[in-house]
């Protein structure tokens, strides 16, 4: 479970620092930013769950990662 929490903290930052930098971008970020904002509240959906349920602990570091990847991608392209 600390291994998600450090994910969220990470995500989080980038979430915020992003969502300044998309108002200002172009359409083609703008549009994945909200591809990967539905994948956020995904994961934060998930990350309230996961603290009740087990075997969740996998996926949610995926679709984490997959978040990071997207988020490092878009910091790019800005």
């Amino acid at each position: 479970m600390r291994k998600i929490e450090e994910i969220l903290a990470d995500l989080e930052t980038k979430h915020d620092e992003l969502a300044v930098q998309v108002k200002l971008g172009s359409m083609e970020a703008k549009q994945e930013w909200e591809a990967l904002e539905a994948k956020y509240q995904e994961f934060l959906s998930k990350a309230k769950i996961e603290t009740t349920a087990a075997g969740i602990e996998g996926a949610l570091e995926q679709l984490g990662k997959e978040l990071k990847n997207g988020y490092d991608r878009l910091k790019s392209a800005l």
